[in-house]
């Protein structure tokens, strides 16, 4: 084989050599290309997985408004709660004492029949002391009944101690029945449901539209 023969299969070769070696430079840029991509696309995956879930969790403690778990007070408050009590006493007439006193307590002697559409006063004892006054300040035992059911609701002698509040922060029913009194006396109250809790009534104790009937005694007064 000549010289010039044999330089050009040199040739030859170095030129497949160089074919096959761009050849596999061009495969592993391709599968590099190819790796870059997926791995772009992982990443883009993962951030999206990562924020939504920290939007939801956003959206799920955004608070929400209710109208439950209004508040309510003792008999002396004038504050009502906001939730209707379970089925409405409008209409009913009112029924005699139904519960057992309470330890010390008095009778209430509930008017039986049409619940009352007007405040209703009476004196069962006549006091000897101060005179109470619009607005004033007092300290009380009482014992409340709902007209419809006979059922005690509140008393201050189950609770063991009077009651003491202006006649500014009560029921109607009570700011215009307990005035006139004197210390000492003793005072049977029959109060409409619009001059008591309306009709909201007081859950679970009192009914919406309920009519209430009271005795109380007034200990002091200033």
């Amino acid at each position: 084989m000549s010289s010039r023969n044999r330089a050009k299969r040199i040739q030859n070769r170095q030129a497949r050599l160089s074919a096959i070696e761009e050849a596999q430079r061009r495969a592993k840029r391709r599968r590099w290309e190819i790796a870059s991509g997926g791995l772009v696309i992982a990443l883009i995956v993962a951030i999206v997985l990562v924020v939504r879930p920290g939007n939801d969790n956003k959206k799920s403690t955004t608070p929400t408004t209710t109208t439950a778990g209004a508040s309510t007070t003792t008999i002396g408050g004038s504050t009502t709660s906001s939730v209707p009590a379970a089925g409405s006493a409008a209409g009913k007439p009112c029924v005699a004492v139904s519960d057992t006193l309470p330890t010390r307590a008095p009778n209430v002697p509930v008017k039986v029949g049409p619940p009352p559409t007007a405040l209703v006063t009476e004196d069962l004892k006549v006091g000897n002391g101060a005179v109470v006054k619009p607005g004033a300040t007092v300290k009380v035992d009482y014992i409340g009944v709902s007209c419809s059911t006979g059922k005690i609701f509140d008393s201050s002698y189950k609770n063991g101690q009077p009651a003491e509040f202006p006649l500014s922060g009560v029921i109607k029913g009570w700011t215009d029945g307990i005035p006139g009194m004197k210390v000492g006396g003793q005072r049977l109250l029959g109060i409409p449901s619009d001059q008591a809790y309306g009709s909201q009534g007081r859950p679970p104790t009192i009914a919406p539209a309920e009519a209430l009937w009271f005795v109380v005694s007034v200990l002091s007064t200033k």
